[in-house]
């Protein structure tokens, strides 16, 4: 069984408690915080990505699974360890060399924040071969990060079974994490391919039941 990360990226402003407590009800497994600043990605939500993330910390145990969209990637690293987050992911493209990498993964290790690293969707994976010992987790992003809403490039579920077969034949227990364009259809796809966290948001947050559309992609 897969667990699932609900983005509220795309929650209400004027919801978004009681939506937290709705989903923390309908037991999603964390809470997926999309954090963007405008130059990584187009779009800017730092401000409100912390208050939603003040806000779940204030009403709910469900952890935190912080997803950094970032150039200043220990910045916000920063700005999240009060929050005890369970995982911070960063984006391999946001780095320069792999030093600069094995410093975020110590800021991390140091503060007890399990380590993500992600990947564009037209990024190779031998990007993050040579750090993927360190990490507890890979998200594949299944469509181009910093938009809600976007259908799943089919092309990335290769990327997933190759990953998994990557981490078979090299002993390594990583979480794979894949997010963009998740619903009931394409989760049976991933998680055949190898992923084991599921990221949605819209499927989840704009549907009728909660509960449901959960449970649909975790079985």
């Amino acid at each position: 069984m897969a667990e699932v990360s609900t983005s509220v990226l795309m929650v209400d402003k004027d919801k978004a408690v009681r939506t937290f407590y709705d989903l923390e009800v309908a037991k999603t497994d964390f809470f997926h915080i999309d954090v963007m600043d405008g130059k990584f990605v187009k779009k800017n939500n730092r401000k409100q990505m912390k208050e939603y993330a003040l806000e779940i910390k204030h009403i709910s145990n469900i952890p935190l699974d912080v997803h950094l969209m970032v150039e200043n990637i220990k910045e916000n690293i920063e700005d999240y360890i009060p929050l005890e987050p369970d995982r911070i992911t960063f984006h391999i493209e946001a780095v320069k060399d792999k030093e600069e990498a094995l410093e975020i993964i110590r800021l991390l290790r140091d503060n007890n924040i399990k380590i993500g690293v992600a990947i564009k969707p037209d990024t190779p994976l031998k990007d993050i071969y040579e750090i993927i010992e360190y990490v507890h987790m890979v998200l594949v992003m299944t469509v181009e990060p910093g938009k809600g809403g976007q259908e799943l490039i089919k092309d990335t579920i290769k990327k997933v079974e190759v990953l998994n077969e990557y981490a078979k034949l090299n002993d390594l227990e990583i979480d794979i994490e894949v997010d963009g364009g998740i619903n009931k259809e394409t989760a049976i796809l991933v998680k055949d391919a190898g992923a084991n966290i599921l990221v949605s948001g819209k499927y989840i947050t704009e549907s009728d039941n909660f509960k449901d559309s959960i449970e649909s992609l975790k079985n």
